[in-house]
């Protein structure tokens, strides 16, 4: 129910929707007026950091990242609701805000498949709280990503301080959809190899034959699920993991019937 309007009070109207503030400036009661808000807004928050230019299956993440993303725009104009997009690295490169109709999916979608980033960090708090300052009424979030945001999958809450995505998590409904590869949560044994961070440009030589470096590779990985769970339980956020070479539409599925 959204805020309309105040009219002056007629024989009937329930007393507990009296707006006591505009009596009393009156002298005679005012109600407020409420009516059923039908129309969804649907935001798109689309991680365009380097970490999604990889992939060693069948497609890349930013691909992954672009499927799911579409399936979602050409979802809300099935059901005549609008939708936007933010997309963000390590700052908000681009918003597009929400609008109904086909062309204006088709706007998205190319630039779901075209847009280039000016940087390469991630900085997905900072995502949400430009989607808690631009979108005032309550919508449906998807936030998708590859969540290689250490800031991100801390404490929500510390030094008293809330954390961007409680905030946005209490406003609207927010749902992560987090797209990664195999080779994210896993290293193969292929021996000495240089491996570069796409984000930072930094280089290390791994040896990979070492089962110790495999081991605290896919520990690492672990402790990052485990922090972003932490996250998702103390927020109430909707969540799900998507990998490169699964089906995405089972697991959109299942995010709706959360």
């Amino acid at each position: 129910m959204a805020f309309s309007e105040v009219r002056e009070y007629q024989p009937g109207d329930d007393v507990r929707s009296i707006d006591w503030n505009v009596t009393a400036r009156m002298n005679r009661p005012y109600i407020k007026v409420y009516e059923e808000e039908r129309e969804l807004t649907v935001m798109l928050l689309i991680d365009v950091s380097g970490s999604r230019n990889f992939g060693t299956v069948s497609q890349m993440k930013r691909d992954t990242m672009a499927e799911v993303a579409a399936t979602l725009a050409f979802s809300t104009i099935e059901n005549n609701d609008k939708v936007g997009v933010i997309f963000f690295s390590d700052q908000v490169e681009k918003f597009i805000p929400p609008k109904k109709g086909k062309s204006h999916v088709l706007h998205i979608i190319r630039e779901l498949l075209s847009f280039e980033p000016e940087h390469t960090g991630t900085n997905i708090n900072a995502a949400l709280q430009y989607l808690t300052n631009a979108q005032k009424r309550r919508c449906a979030a998807f936030l998708i990503s590859d969540m290689m945001d250490p800031a991100f999958s801390a404490t929500p809450e510390k030094k008293g301080e809330v954390a961007p995505v409680v905030i946005a998590a209490r406003k609207h409904d927010l749902n992560a959809i987090q797209i990664y590869d195999r080779r994210d949560a896993e290293m193969p044994n292929v021996g000495l190899i240089k491996l570069r961070d796409p984000e930072t440009g930094k280089r290390v030589w791994a040896d990979t034959s070492l089962v110790g470096v495999r081991e605290a590779y896919n520990e690492a990985w672990r402790d990052q699920q485990n922090a972003l769970e932490t996250v998702y339980t103390k927020t109430g956020m909707h969540n799900i993991s998507l990998r490169t070479d699964e089906d995405y539409v089972k697991a959109l599925m299942r995010l709706f019937k959360q």
